[in-house]
């Protein structure tokens, strides 16, 4: 979407393979990634916080879960930052104690307005409210936290983590430093400089928004265009 040739991309793309191709908008984007994470909204409670920390964009949806329905987005926030846009402009504060607190104090800073609008933080507070993340970071840090010799979508997809248990998982992916993160058997050489830009973006919104746990999605759009595809072609009385 931010690319100055994204329509130029589309074009030649469509011209040289024949399928068409969309870009989609920041609303979708969150859209599907709620409905991937659909089945582990089920018993939730009634509303969940969602994030999606990408390469160039982080999104996060406001969600409204009633019983026996699909999850409704009522807000959504497309922050113009994320793994790679980091890690070009910003990635030696990073590896610094006051860069990194920095990064975090902007990232909150630019969510502070969507807060206004929904009082987030309220509903925290009155219970109810899940936290969900869909991120190579967030599945990073669940490796990071339960000690992973190599990284197994089965043990991570799901689980819940808590407020501790991922503070102390950030601290340790810090702690690390590159070297260490590029050692360390759920991340390696081609992902290492992306792991601390994504700590930065989520611990911002882990200060702001502060639930007891969170639950950590290893899926995303992929499995969002799947679901809704598998849902249209479903016959209308099918149960």
């Amino acid at each position: 979407r931010q690319a100055e040739n994204g329509e130029e991309f589309v074009h030649r793309a469509r011209a040289a393979t024949g399928l068409p191709l969309e870009i989609i908008n920041s609303r979708e984007e969150a859209e599907l990634a709620v409905e991937s994470c659909a089945p582990l909204l089920r018993e939730a409670g009634r509303r969940a916080l969602l994030f999606d920390i990408g390469g160039g964009s982080t999104e996060i949806a406001w969600v409204r879960l009633d019983s026996g329905q699909q999850p409704e987005v009522i807000g959504y926030m497309s922050l113009p930052v994320g793994v790679v846009t980091l890690s070009e402009h910003c990635a030696g504060a990073c590896y610094q104690s006051e860069g990194f607190a920095r990064l975090v104090e902007s990232i909150v800073i630019m969510l502070r307005p969507f807060e206004r609008v929904h009082r987030i933080g309220e509903e925290i507070r009155r219970g109810g409210v899940a936290m969900i993340g869909t991120s190579g970071t967030v599945t990073t840090l669940a490796g990071v936290s339960l000690k992973l010799e190599r990284y197994r979508r089965g043990l991570v997809d799901g689980i819940c983590l808590t407020r501790r248990a991922v503070d102390e998982a950030l601290a340790e992916a810090r702690a690390l430093g590159r070297e260490g993160l590029s050692r360390h058997p759920c991340i390696g050489q081609e992902r290492v400089e992306f792991v601390l830009p994504g700590c930065a973006i989520f611990a911002g919104i882990h200060e702001l928004w502060q639930v007891p746990q969170l639950m950590v999605a290893d899926r995303g759009l992929r499995e969002g265009m799947l679901m809704r595809l598998m849902r249209a072609c479903r016959p209308k009385n099918a149960a």
